[in-house]
């Protein structure tokens, strides 16, 4: 079922297991942030290391990569902000009392999340906390914003919405709209009954999905706070969301990707075959001819024209390709020997990075459409423990003999 993909370069510099990858919106370089405290930028052309960002006093938890800085957060509960050419430590933002989640950089803010129950947003050159989001009862996980630009142009909102919305998920079952000019807590979405582990936020129509411990992943009107429909179908932890083209793509614990169509919560399909939790999840529209860069391209034949994929990473170790429109296993990557924690993809490149502390490159060239096999009931599964996002990473599952 699929064919097994070939890994162009093994990097294996990290003491520990990478936690996150990031791509620089330029596509020329990747961050990896791993538990052993430091994180290394790589060259998107020859896959080498080309600086380590060392000051951490512990595993670094997530990472953002933007053309001319890095950005890493850590369980030392402190953010940094990296020159991306010299690996030098610009800024040190401290304020959080406890792990740093995650952080997300936009509209010349930085944003950031915490087990002491706050998000937080900063001045970026001022390494000043310049507001404090408190009301979650537990820890806050995962974030996202929407800019002033998407926001409607509604008079009466214009002073409260004038620094856009922060939306916020945490493991008090509820997600949060914030006003970032005011730290105002303005909707709380409530209807989950576990752990929000992760969101998407679709900016033009104003709308958030959230994933949860509860097996479903639900739609928000941010401005009215109302739930505007429930997706059910999974029998455990909805871990990943990923949003592309009004069609939602969700990662479980129950071992499936499910496509649906984002404004309806109509089901289109369901991408099977994992022998774990799918941990990571990213749609490609695939490109047609384009080489790859470097000393790898040597080492392989003529491009073949692309088709639309899911990739998908697993607590299994494998990352899979499927046909995005028929659902069908395209390829299986196999090498990693832990759960992989995140993947990216950049012109004929799969990039996974794994608990094992390796990045993988992978030559995903090659992959045609496949038509749809006649439709199977799934298998229903029960799981006896909830997924977190440390206990995935502190708890890998070793690759079996295929």
């Amino acid at each position: 079922m699929g064919s097994s993909g070939s890994a162009l370069r093994v990097c294996a510099d990290h003491r520990g297991g990478i936690n996150w990858l990031s791509l620089s919106p330029d596509g020329q370089r990747l961050l990896t942030g791993s538990e052993d405290g430091t994180a290394r930028l790589w060259s998107t052309a020859d896959g080498q290391c080309c600086a380590l960002l060392q000051g951490h006093e512990s595993y670094v938890t997530f990472c953002q990569l933007e053309d001319e800085a890095a950005f890493t957060c850590s369980a030392d509960c402190t953010i940094r902000r990296w020159d991306v050419r010299t690996g030098q430590c610009l800024q040190v933002y401290r304020g959080h009392t406890s792990i740093v989640n995650r952080i997300l950089v936009a509209n010349d803010q930085l944003f950031s999340s915490s087990y002491d129950r706050t998000a937080r947003a900063w001045t970026v050159d001022k390494e000043q906390v310049s507001k404090e989001f408190r009301g979650h009862r537990n820890c806050v996980l995962t974030l996202a914003y929407s800019a002033p630009k998407d926001l409607p142009s509604d008079s009466c909102l214009e002073a409260a919405m004038g620094g856009g919305l922060l939306v916020t998920g945490s493991t008090d079952d509820t997600a949060k709209v914030w006003q970032v000019a005011s730290g105002c807590c303005h909707q709380t979405l409530r209807g989950h009954t576990g752990a929000v582990l992760c969101l998407v936020l679709d900016v033009s129509s104003h709308t958030a999905f959230t994933g949860s411990t509860d097996a479903t992943v639900r739609a928000w009107d941010i401005l009215s706070g109302e739930q505007l429909r429930v997706f059910r179908e999974h029998q455990g932890s909805v871990i990943c969301l990923e949003l592309t083209d009004r069609l939602l793509y969700t990662g479980s614990a129950d071992r499936t990707v499910k496509c649906w169509l984002a404004d309806t919560g109509e089901r289109v399909r369901t991408f099977p075959a994992h022998r774990h939790s799918v941990s990571a999840l990213k749609y490609h529209a695939g490109t047609c001819g384009g080489p790859i860069p470097g000393e790898v391209a040597a080492r392989k034949g003529p491009v073949s024209c692309c088709v639309s994929t899911v990739f998908t990473g697993s607590g299994d170790a494998c990352a899979r390709a499927f046909d995005a429109q028929s659902g069908v296993l395209q390829r299986v990557f196999r090498g990693h020997t832990f759960v992989i924690n995140c993947l990216q993809v950049h012109g004929q490149v799969l990039y996974t990075a794994s608990h094992d502390g390796a990045l993988r490159l992978w030559d995903v060239r090659g992959l045609q459409s496949v038509p749809p096999s006649p439709r199977r009931p799934a298998a229903k599964r029960s799981l006896s423990r909830l997924f977190s996002n440390k206990v995935a990473c502190a708890a890998p599952v070793p690759l079996q003999p295929a």
